[in-house]
């Protein structure tokens, strides 16, 4: 019988005399199970109190009937959810709004030294200068990481700036059937973790580009916080077990903040491990922020939507790479591109859009005829093998230029600037319709690509990319997800100088930055947001600083319209952008904060109609008996509201409890805006504070005067003449 790795989670408990570690004690259990022997991959004690190990069917069902076990889940593959942003933000030093970040007295900006960001990802490239340490004073005494090694990776390419680098391969080479061909080490031979590490807390880099575009300083959010890497993510994924063993090194390590580019197939939160890892770091006071997935933009396709867990989705920021196709009707449409080789001149050239062959319309390997494609431009759907990868076939096959367009299913208005190997430039759906037709019922089709350097300033900014994961999160629709956007288009950070900007193996260009599009993007950037708050607001709570965050966030751009959704160019929805764009500036003085502790997490767990045991496995505690849960999950203290309607459910009520961290004596007045299917009421409507961190309640009664369009929405607004404090409100029907 093939075994496959599990994931045993033990009761809390101690060791029995007999043995003299957990170690000894899980071998022990194992070894009466199996008739030949069985070791251990990991031990878990930190973000879980367990083991993974691979094991039989049987075995796995002899260990769910123990008593002093709690679960036991087979292993899951994750994926990754692949210099302007600190301007775009707000965050730059001459706001002196961050001591820490400017040209300080040295000693000033300790406390940013003392920060420590651990990214879960595909590894580090040390060489980076995004990671040099110039002017850091010594790490701080508090951490317990390390630096491991590997054979192309020594410990003492660590240095102030870089003080962890691991990696975990266990579960993925159990997962392979033990073929694994790449080299397990530290060292980052993908990018992705490079990008986000630098994203999250780069060291300023003057004049970094990539081949010549985006030219600035690039910084990372927190520049002078410390980075931990673990390597957890491999060519085909990232196994639950390699993430949950990182998860634990990192909270035993001692970081204060835990960015999780990757995810999917989340399951209920007893078997997702990433959740109850989140868990026991939120105990211990880590910021956890999670990217929201790239699957959109259908609704219900986002993953890491656990409420103790940021789950960011994905916005433009204010600067492009324009690009546009002029056609030889003299239309003329703009897009986007990123291209740092020779142009293809003033001249018009033939344009071909081949269908009649197995997916050439989508430019895959193999379906381009040399003879029908040399010395012209293609045009090329988007769909199925990677943009760059298109562009890659055109060339081969002796194309001199690309149009990628996209469909209404696939992409719609969204426009991401890929380093692509030809003159290529990428156009929406409705302008892509225009130039399919152009190019199959003319005569003589011909366009001319041009690609140009950036732009800033542009408007309409931010809107929501078409890739960004969507709510509501099914594990529990009474919490809005995701909570937040913030900038994954066309985002330069760090990149491994042997790792060419497309990562096709043709492609063997060299860069030291690239540009890339994710949420994986957009959550270090709340990463290292979070890290300036550890520091800046450092008696808050990690749901505070959540809260803050929020409640915070706007929901119109920069010509005051509210923002888009670049799938289909509408007003984008709270199942979209959760409570908006992040904006740093305002958050830290948010006026009033939603604040939870560990106890109100179990009580909501303890809501979602999960046995006793399932609970306990969530939470880490044997000791749970829910005698205290919520009557609704949606009466969690989240600074957002999910209100779920149903046949027999038109009447919703929720209580919520804010905190005062403005000014004694401060007046707020509750503001609704809802739509007309739906009657809201506050009560009270006016809350007074007399002190600092006083506390008040107020309650909100939902009625749904017919069914209700989820598409439709709404606010609760705290207002005083300092603070709006914006919850948004989403509405779902369901059937049953």
């Amino acid at each position: 019988m093939a075994k496959k790795t599990y994931i045993v989670q033990m009761r809390e408990q101690s060791t029995p005399a007999a043995f003299g570690t957990s170690r000894d004690w899980y071998s022990a259990n194992l070894q009466s199970l199996a008739s030949s022997a069985t070791d251990l991959l990991y031990v878990y004690t930190d973000a879980f109190k367990g083991y993974a190990a691979s094991l039989e069917a049987d075995q796995a069902e002899a260990l769910r009937s123990s008593d002093t076990v709690l679960g036991v889940y087979e292993d899951v593959m994750y994926h990754l959810h692949t210099t302007r942003t600190p301007h775009f933000l707000k965050v730059e030093d001459e706001f002196g709004l961050w001591p820490g970040t400017g040209n300080q007295s040295k000693g000033a900006d300790q406390p940013f030294h003392d920060v420590i960001i651990g990214l879960l990802d595909t590894g580090i490239w040390p060489e980076s200068k995004s990671f040099d340490d110039s002017g850091f004073p010594e790490i701080p005494a508090r951490w317990k990481g390390q630096c491991v090694s590997g054979p192309d990776f020594n410990p003492s390419l660590c240095n102030k700036k870089l003080i962890g680098a691991y990696y975990f391969a266990k579960g993925y080479i159990q997962a392979s059937d033990g073929n694994m061909t790449e080299v397990v080490t530290p060292r980052d031979h993908n990018g992705h973790g490079t990008h986000t590490s630098s994203t999250a807390a780069g060291s300023p880099v003057a004049n970094a580009s990539l081949l010549g575009a985006a030219r600035g300083v690039a910084r990372g959010m927190a520049p002078h916080a410390r980075v931990a890497s673990y390597k957890v993510c491999w060519e085909q994924g990232c196994t639950s077990s390699d993430i949950l063993a990182a998860m634990d090194q990192a909270i035993r390590d001692g970081v204060d903040v835990l960015s999780l580019s990757l995810g999917g197939g989340d399951g209920s939160y007893y078997e997702t491990t990433i959740a109850i890892g989140a868990f026991s770091a939120m105990e211990k006071g880590i910021f956890v922020s999670a990217s929201a997935g790239n699957e959109g933009p259908q609704q219900g396709t986002l993953s890491n939507g656990a409420p103790w867990i940021m789950t960011v989705g994905a916005s433009t920021l204010d600067r492009t790479f324009p690009a546009s196709a002029l056609l030889g009707n003299k239309l003329r449409f703009t897009g986007a591109s990123m291209y740092g080789g020779p142009g293809m001149g003033n001249k018009l050239v033939s344009l071909v859009y081949i269908t009649t062959s197995n997916q050439s319309n989508l430019c895959m390997p193999g379906t381009l005829d040399p003879n029908v494609v040399r010395g012209k431009v293609v045009l090329c759907d988007r769909g199925e093998n990677s943009r760059v990868e298109k562009g890659a076939v055109v060339r081969d096959a002796g194309g001199v230029g690309m149009i990628l367009v996209n469909t209404a299913d696939n992409g719609g208005e969204e426009l991401l600037a890929d380093c692509h190997m030809i003159p290529t430039v990428h156009i929406g759906a409705k302008a892509g319709n225009v130039i399919r037709e152009y190019a199959k019922t003319d005569r003589n089709p011909t366009a001319l690509v041009v690609t140009s350097t950036q732009k800033v300033n542009v408007r309409p900014t931010p809107v929501v990319a078409a890739f960004s994961s969507r709510g509501p999160y099914f594990q529990s629709p009474q919490i809005l997800k995701p909570d937040v956007i913030g900038p994954g288009v066309n985002i330069l950070a760090a990149w491994p100088d042997n790792v060419s900007p497309t990562e096709l193996p043709i492609d063997k260009r060299s860069v030291q930055f690239n540009i890339i599009s994710g949420t994986s993007m957009s959550c270090p950037h709340i990463s290292g947001i979070a890290a300036l708050f550890r520091v800046t607001r450092p008696d808050w709570s990690t749901s505070a600083i959540k809260s803050a965050l929020m409640t915070t966030a706007y929901v119109h751009d920069n010509v005051r319209n509210p923002i888009t959704d670049s799938a289909n160019g509408g007003p984008s929805s709270p199942w979209t952008h959760g409570a908006g764009h992040i904006n740093p500036r305002k958050a830290l003085s948010p006026g009033l904060v939603y604040d939870l502790t560990a106890d109100d997490y179990i009580a909501f767990v303890c809501s979602l109609n999960y046995t006793v045991k399932q609970v306990q496995s969530v939470v880490r505690r044997t000791n749970v008996t829910c005698s205290t849960k919520l009557s609704d999950p949606g009466q969690l203290n989240y600074p957002s509201f999910s209100v779920v309607f149903g046949p027999n459910k038109k009447v919703v009520r929720y209580t919520r409890e804010v905190t005062n961290v403005g000014d004694a004596g401060s007046v707020y007045r509750a503001v609704v805006e809802a739509p007309s299917t739906v009657a809201v009421r506050v009560r009270p409507s006016r809350l007074v504070f007399e002190k600092v961190g006083e506390k008040k309640r107020y309650s909100v009664t939902f009625v749904a005067r017919n069914k209700t369009d989820e598409a439709h929405s709404g606010s609760i607004t705290w207002r005083n003449r300092q603070h709006r404090v914006r919850s948004p409100v989403a509405f779902l029907w369901v059937e049953s």
